[in-house]
């Protein structure tokens, strides 16, 4: 860059908020052209439709692809509202086509193979699938109305796709915005710690438009062998429990995709396909990597799992909504920062935008924006809060014969009814605590049956007693196993691959990784971790609960000098 260009880009960044550097609306849109045939390398047809400003030239494209169904964007969205789960969801996860083709962008709505129109057989996030968005992509940038510049647009399924064809590199894919998108499948999403995640997989088959209703597991499996593990389900006590999920093993058509999970409860070869995690190295373009503090079921670890190991120029932002179900549907609260990317990236507008540090994030409690460099932060004390006697929470070190705290959990609870738990606390505290970064808590315990659930949550207490959740984590008890390789002390990773055997009423240690967050728990608030054997639809979160241990068990914490049970919180001095 010339010194006298450097001077006036720094004059204007100095002046100008950078809203007035991006594209501003100048054209006007054409009609949606429909139904436009795109053909796949094994000959299968995929239908896409085009949307594009109302003037001669060439654009670079935007594209949104998922399984909820192109005709699913033409449908009425709320604007400048937040939607629930039952009105504005799905194919609204897109973007907003009149933000970015009047900038000068063409956006295209395709469908994968098996959805709607599309031909061929749906494949949940596979090789096939994958291909296919490489397939599209070149597609685009051969069309006359395009400029060989590609990029792609829209949050969760949308982005999660962003990330896996990225990793199949088509080469006129120029940049990737992955807005809250996981990158393993199976710790992620579909098993929270060894758990299956059996609300979300209840909710979500309902918004695919396919009627191609296979379980992938029947084309991995012998009939012999699939009928078997089908059986084994069928003789397993918890799934008994759930007649909708046994129904699954006599009648898959209703929900193929959750038998395909409850039939690979252990990670493998099955997620490892359908996860960018094991190809992120092979992600070699810009990316912009957006979630939110609240996505801790789902996207938030995929983001910087994701920016942690992409390998080419990346953003990192953090944000937060105002409820766990994330952003307003069609998320207009971050077209903006999907512009000023696609702008620098796809136009060769100078933005500003790698100007700034990589890592912007919200910090709660303060709710102020600050820019990082690094993540974890290298400025963090890693503290030890020791797990004390009379509930309490404490950074000094236990005494011996500190008697173990428990609690009962009863898996037939009746609706509405809380779990059965135990809470540890700090006192007061006497000035603010900023807690950003990954958590983890280390424990020993004891069960009165062969397996069981973990569930952790970290909570602010405020000092008239409202309290907010900051973060969770969970582990079945069985799946303790870690990949020591892969582990930190503040992030513990497991294998997932086994179950390891567990003596009733024998003390062993577990290992949980809490999800990352970035808190300020204020003076006279006080922290509190707390334990419980299961969640449900009424008291968490109404598409993120599990399959319960369905055996009533007692937990026991032990927490003396023997077994020094302690959360590991990434304090940030101030």
């Amino acid at each position: 860059m010339s010194a006298d260009k450097d001077k006036k880009r720094k004059m204007i960044m100095e002046t100008a908020d950078w809203h007035e550097l991006v594209s501003q609306p100048r054209y006007k849109m054409k009609k949606w052209e429909k139904d436009l045939r795109i053909k796949a390398r094994d000959g299968t047809m995929l239908y896409a439709d085009v949307c594009r400003p109302d003037a001669p030239g060439k654009f670079p494209a935007l594209l949104s692809i998922s399984p909820y169904g192109k005709d699913m964007q033409h449908l009425p969205a709320p604007i400048g509202k937040v939607s629930d789960y039952t009105r504005g969801t799905g194919g609204h996860e897109s973007g907003v086509t009149e933000y970015f083709v009047p900038r000068g962008y063409v956006h295209v709505h395709a469908d994968y193979r098996g959805i709607s129109k599309s031909g061929g057989s749906y494949v949940h996030f596979g090789l096939k699938q994958q291909e296919d968005g490489y397939d599209i992509v070149e597609w685009i940038a051969r069309q006359p109305w395009c400029d060989g510049n590609v990029g792609m647009l829209g949050m969760s399924y949308f982005a999660t796709n962003q990330y896996l064809v990225a990793a199949q590199q088509p080469p006129h894919l120029k940049a990737i915005f992955p807005h809250d998108g996981f990158t393993d499948k199976y710790r992620h999403l579909a098993y929270h710690g060894g758990m299956l995640n059996f609300g979300f997989y209840h909710h979500i088959w309902r918004l695919f438009p396919t009627s191609t209703t296979r379980p992938m597991s029947k084309d991995e499996f012998s009939p012999k062998e699939y009928e078997r593990k089908c059986q084994e389900l069928r003789d397993d006590y918890a799934i008994q429990t759930y007649p909708y999920l046994y129904k699954l093993t006599i009648c898959p058509e209703y929900n193929p995709l959750l038998l395909d999970m409850l039939l690979h409860p252990f990670d493998g070869p099955f997620y490892w396909e359908r996860s960018a995690h094991t190809k992120l190295d092979r992600i070699k373009i810009p990316t912009y990597c957006l979630s939110r503090w609240s996505a801790w079921a789902i996207h938030l670890p995929g983001a910087f799992d994701a920016f942690g190991h992409i390998n080419a120029p990346k953003k990192l932002t953090i944000t937060e909504t105002p409820w766990e179900g994330g952003f307003g549907r069609p998320w207009y609260e971050n077209h903006d920062l999907v512009l000023r990317w696609y702008d620098h990236w796809l136009k060769g507008n100078d933005t500003g935008v790698m100007d700034e540090p990589p890592i912007r994030i919200f910090v709660k409690g303060t709710n102020e924006w600050r820019y990082e460099e690094e993540w974890p932060l290298k400025r963090t004390q890693w503290t030890k809060f020791f797990l004390r006697q009379g509930g309490m929470l404490s950074q000094v070190p236990p005494e011996p014969h500190e008697r173990p705290d428990s609690f009962v959990n009863d898996p037939w609870q009746s609706p509405g009814e809380k779990s059965s738990c135990v809470t540890f606390a700090t006192t007061p505290l006497k000035e603010d605590v900023e807690v950003t970064g990954p958590s983890a808590l280390y424990f020993f315990a004891a069960l009165s049956t062969e397996d069981a659930n973990w569930f952790v949550n970290l909570w602010d207490i405020a000092s008239d007693g409202s309290r907010t959740l900051v973060t969770k984590g969970w582990l079945k008890a069985s799946h303790r196993e870690l990949d020591e390789k892969k582990s930190r002390p503040y992030q513990p990773y497991h294998k997932h691959l086994r179950k390891l055997p567990i003596k009733p009423d024998e003390v062993y240690e577990y290992a949980i990784d809490i999800r990352d967050t970035s808190y300020v728990f204020k003076a006279g608030h006080r922290i509190q971790l707390l334990f419980k054997g299961q969640d449900s639809p009424w008291e968490d979160f109404f598409i993120w609960y599990h399959i319960n241990n369905m055996n009533e068990t007692k937990h026991s914490i032990n927490h003396d000098s023997r077994y020094p049970s302690y959360l590991l919180l990434p304090v940030i001095p101030k």
